[in-house]
């Protein structure tokens, strides 16, 4: 049986962050295909015995099974000693820069390629409130990778595996992404790591609910 086992779908771009990690860092590992669509995640069972939020990404590993996608980066950057922090400065810099991930870069991100991109609900107020913060977030970012290869030292870690992990998803979310050459460098050179897959290549293998863009 493989040392990892993560539970996800390969539409969702949490669950890739950690599976492009294991595939970094050359980890032994499997995906446990979960329905979200059909509902898997939301059920009672699902709950009680996988995840009691409802979510994915789940891994199990050695006994322990972690949920939320930044704590099992940074759970998996200290087990298998890659991408992870120089000292405690830098930890905490990688964390500012995840908190930001998940409340704001991602955060609106991804809502909007989900509503817009996979669910078509066309344009609407919500689409527009969700594009235009996710615009102020690139914006941010953009600027903050002007004079650097990667968010926090001279290394990818972890704080860049989260933060690039739904930016290589091809959904249509009304955002140019040419207006932005310093994240597009970026992710070119996180896609460039030994290792790295595309979201739809990695996370199909073994999901039978695959969903081609």
């Amino acid at each position: 049986m493989p040392e990892y086992r993560l539970y996800g779908m390969g539409e969702s771009g949490n669950a890739y962050k950690v599976a492009l990690m294991l595939n970094l860092c050359g980890a032994d590992w499997e995906p446990v295909f979960v329905d979200f669509f059909g509902g898997e995640s939301r059920a009672a069972e699902y709950r009680a015995e996988v995840n009691e939020m409802g979510e994915v990404p789940v891994l199990d590993h050695r006994g322990l099974r972690l949920s939320q996608s930044g704590v099992i980066l940074d759970y998996l950057a200290g087990v298998v000693g890659k991408f992870g922090p120089a000292d405690v400065n830098e930890a905490r810099e990688i964390w500012r820069w995840i908190l930001f991930d998940n409340h704001k870069f991602t955060s609106y991100f991804a809502t909007l390629r989900f509503q817009f991109g996979l669910q078509k609900t066309g344009e609407t107020p919500v689409t527009e409130f969700l594009r235009s913060r996710a615009l102020a977030a690139f914006g941010i970012v953009e600027a903050h990778l002007a004079d650097r290869d990667f968010i926090v030292g001279d290394r990818p870690t972890i704080a860049d595996i989260s933060m690039v992990g739904y930016l290589y998803y091809d959904e249509e979310t009304g955002i140019d992404r040419a207006a932005f050459p310093h994240i597009n460098a970026w992710t070119s050179r996180v896609a460039a790591l030994p290792g790295w897959a595309h979201p739809y290549d990695l996370m199909k293998r073994g999901f039978p609910g695959f969903r081609a863009p």
